[in-house]
């Protein structure tokens, strides 16, 4: 009995053998019912603790989190951290993950939509969905609600992306004063900023004309962590010969563990900004150089592009570039094979003429066998 009336309250067996209650019922046919589902839930495997639904997104969200600390790389965590921080947690922490509809998410993500971009509010949305799957796992809850039915996230736009053509890569390196062998090594072997930036005397290989790339140097709020490549595979990647006899003139008389590209500091070198508003010398050689605006990533492109047109095939770019699978880099620079399709329709049509006005050879008699 409760200052409201007449309740009933339900006691239910767990599926470890403890008991739980769950009390409010108006009518006892109500609590009936509602013990039913459980019992039937139970016996098929599909039960869920109303108690250990009450947890907050908060919590689980938490646990969550710190597992992805441990697991993916600082620059990779480092925007799933704030997605999480600014916000998943806002909107969705204080609730109980059984009180989350899918209608909830839904509408949450159509407003997200209008206020960042496509890729922000796709990572967002994916924070929020990984949550709520460990919910799921938990026996928390039955279904999760962010994968139930359709949540029209929407479709990242493709940049397209720049090229340098070889006589522009001059022109932007003669204007990048005592960063012009950075530019040249970017533009010529596509490696990534983190990768040139880790790049030691040692990863050097003269003889064969090869850097070896093993190392990785990211900066993240302001702090360098240095692990592998984003691939997490170490890879040799051809230099052309130009620019190998300047690397040799520029780490003469240095130690082996050296790096190539220090900073001022003798510390890892920190990527330079080439967004409006900026001055470095990034831009500032763009400038002068009278190129279009571009970004550092943008060399990697041009590497990409240039060793296409030196007749470099897909799996060659590919392991040049880092990728994880071919796949992934005509994805990625479908745009650079474009002309391969105009080389086949070519030859084919030279193959067919070819065939047309080739005399008709006939078959020599008894099909070629010898006459008995």
């Amino acid at each position: 009995m409760t200052t409201a009336g007449k309740r009933y309250l339900v006691r239910y067996k767990k599926p470890d053998g403890t008991h739980g209650g769950k009390r409010g019922f108006v009518r006892k046919r109500d609590a009936e019912l509602w013990l039913a589902e459980i019992e039937t839930a139970r016996v098929k495997g599909g039960f869920v603790d109303p108690q250990a639904a009450r947890i907050k997104v908060d919590d689980l969200g938490t646990i969550w989190l710190e597992s992805k600390r441990h697991s993916m790389k600082p620059s990779s965590f480092a925007p799933v951290e704030t997605a999480w921080r600014l916000r998943v947690q806002p909107k969705w922490g204080a609730w109980s993950v059984a009180d989350i509809l899918h209608s909830d998410v839904r509408a949450w993500v159509t407003d997200l939509s209008q206020e960042v971009g496509a890729t922000v509010t796709i990572r967002t949305y994916g924070v929020l969905a990984s949550i709520l799957d460990d919910a799921v796992y938990d026996g928390r809850i039955a279904i999760n609600p962010a994968r139930k039915g359709r949540i029209a996230l929407p479709r990242k736009t493709k940049r397209r992306h720049s090229y340098l053509t070889h006589a522009q890569v001059r022109q932007l390196a003669d204007a990048s004063g005592q960063h012009r062998l950075l530019v040249l090594v970017l533009a010529y072997t596509g490696i990534r900023w983190g990768e040139m930036a880790a790049l030691r005397v040692e990863d050097i290989d003269f003889a064969r004309g090869r850097l070896h790339i093993s190392r990785n140097a990211v900066e993240v709020h302001g702090k360098f962590h240095v692990g592998t490549p984003k691939s997490h595979d170490s890879r040799a990647v051809p230099v052309p010969r130009f620019i190998l006899d300047e690397l040799a003139r520029a780490v003469a008389g240095r130690r082996r563990d050296a790096l190539i590209f220090p900073a001022p500091d003798g510390g890892f070198m920190r990527r330079t900004r080439a967004s409006d508003g900026s001055k470095s010398w990034f831009k500032t050689a763009l400038r002068e150089a009278a190129l279009p605006l571009m970004t550092l990533h943008d060399l990697r492109h041009t590497a990409a592009s240039l060793a296409v047109q030196s007749g470099a095939n897909v799996k060659t770019i590919q392991r040049m570039l880092g990728h994880t699978s071919a796949a992934m880099t005509l994805d990625v620079y479908s745009d650079l094979f474009d002309d391969d399709l105009d080389n086949v329709a070519t030859a084919l049509d030279r193959a067919a003429h070819a065939s047309a006005t080739a005399p008709t050879q006939l078959p020599p008699p008894n099909g070629g066998g010898l006459g008995l």
